[in-house]
């Protein structure tokens, strides 16, 4: 039984420690403030984890955790922050049958990766002409993480990609463990694949790949609307980005499931660079080729690079991929 209770001890000392670090990152603006209420919530809830009687320290340790979640969870999020000129704008539609129009499409022109033109586009598809739904993994070297983008192809229209991230503020940067904390807003870009692919290839020294999903059309368009759903939903109503529960892919998920597709949970969605073999195994990617042959070919970098610009972007990265361009 000690042994149990021990093991109980030791695993309560997470969540004390998330309780210390909301207090940290998302408490007073004061540093001083904020750290001297960290200090006493982390090592208030360590102390009597170790000190006291184990009912005592179980009710003090969760008296600690559920009083810093009450708080934590009414920090609002906001639209009105002074944002970073490429997330500054929030996108909407109309919709008109299958006529779909969205607003604030970002087109950015770059130079480098912090000097830009900025291009904000009103864009009408036509929800008949939809020919598929595609995937592109984004890896910058991270071990096991990459930045997910779902980008949908139409026949008359440029494909129209939305990539789930952080809304930032001028000065800031994204940090995976205040990602934890209330610290960014969630944040749809819907962009051009040109501007938001291409900034990342060719400014960022990221690797981007792209495969196509099977996925009927009818349920290809259902996965769209959704995904505007959300863009409206958050134009009217700002939300928290958090990095365990709402990220660029858990969000894919939610969406998913959203639409009755099943999306079992896998150790994968949240490891994410290691997607491909989890989309190989439920066949939800070409499986014509090995694995290992298909990642290979899928990587579009050096595509993107030397397409950069060029008004054909879409077409020449998806040239030789399998079930996309000859």
């Amino acid at each position: 039984m000690w042994i149990l209770r021990g093991l109980v001890r030791m695993l309560l000392l997470l969540p004390i420690a998330w309780a210390a670090g909301a207090v940290w990152f998302d408490g007073p603006a004061s540093r001083a403030l904020a750290g001297t209420l960290a200090a006493l919530v982390g090592l208030g809830g360590a102390l009597s984890l170790l000190v006291l009687p184990f009912g005592r320290a179980l009710l003090v340790s969760l008296a600690l955790f559920a009083g810093v979640t009450a708080w934590w969870l009414s920090i609002p999020p906001r639209q009105d922050r002074d944002w970073l000129p490429d997330v500054a704008r929030v996108p909407r539609t109309i919709r008109n049958g299958d006529v779909l129009t969205i607003e604030n499409i970002r087109n950015f022109t770059y130079r480098t990766e912090t000097d830009y033109d900025e291009i904000w586009e009103t864009r009408t598809y036509d929800l008949s002409k939809l020919k598929g739904v595609d995937l592109f993994l984004v890896t910058w070297g991270a071990p096991g993480i990459a930045h997910t983008i779902a980008s949908w192809e139409f026949e008359d229209q440029p494909p129209l990609a939305i990539s789930i991230e952080t809304r930032k503020q001028k000065g800031e940067a994204y940090s995976a463990i205040k990602g934890f904390f209330r610290q960014f807003e969630l944040y749809y870009v819907v962009a051009d694949e040109r501007d938001v692919i291409g900034v990342r290839a060719s400014h960022r020294g990221e690797r981007p790949s792209l495969y196509r999903i099977d996925m009927y059309p009818e349920n290809a368009k259902k996965l769209l609307l959704r995904y505007l759903d959300e863009v409206d939903d958050l134009a009217a109503k700002p939300r928290w980005y958090n990095a365990l529960t709402h990220t660029c892919t858990t969000e894919i998920r939610w969406n998913l499931q959203a639409i009755g597709l099943k999306n079992p949970l896998d150790w994968r969605i949240f490891a994410n660079a290691h997607l491909p073999e989890l989309m190989y195994e439920r066949k939800t990617i070409d499986t014509s080729l090995p694995l290992a042959e298909l990642v290979r070919i899928s990587d579009v970098t050096e595509k993107a690079k030397q397409a950069d610009g060029a008004p054909d972007f879409s077409k020449r990265i998806r040239e030789g991929l399998p079930g996309m361009g000859s």
